[in-house]
């Protein structure tokens, strides 16, 4: 992969090409990542006071948290044999697909928040400066310090 600036034609073709002077809702150039859970209004009502996002819809089947600022998302939609991946992996139990990474200035505090909001603190520990947590569902994401 080649590293630099990006020209024209490296990026994603079919998608709408940056203008800052364009108003955010109007923008359709969003990306996000979604999630598989039994409940997605639950879960996605989790992310927002974790990250203080608003929630920009909650129906049963598919849900969607996003910044005030910027074009990502996080949503969640319903499966309803939704199994929690083993963290760290085992074999034969379900894998981790992917996991979300979040920076903070304090780390204590946020796994202190994280736990109030029904985050559980995972208990395999890989760095001494980020702390894995699993959602309310059983997602791994990680907290962490860019020091």
């Amino acid at each position: 992969m080649a590293v630099g600036p990006v020209r024209h034609d490296d990026r994603m073709r079919g998608r709408q090409t940056y203008d800052p002077a364009r108003p955010h809702e109007s923008r359709s150039d969003y990306w996000g990542v979604v999630l598989d859970a039994p409940d997605p209004p639950a879960l996605i009502r989790f992310y927002a006071d974790l990250l203080g996002w608003r929630i920009v819809s909650a129906e049963p089947d598919h849900a969607i948290v996003g910044p005030p600022d910027g074009v990502t998302y996080l949503a969640v939609q319903r499966s309803p044999t939704y199994e929690p991946p083993a963290w760290p992996n085992q074999p034969g139990r379900q894998q981790m697909m992917l996991h979300l990474d979040f920076e903070v200035d304090d780390l204590e505090a946020a796994v202190a928040h994280a736990e109030e909001l029904g985050a559980e603190l995972a208990e395999f520990q890989p760095q001494d400066d980020v702390r894995v947590m699993l959602d309310p569902v059983g997602h791994p994401f990680c907290l962490y310090v860019d020091r």
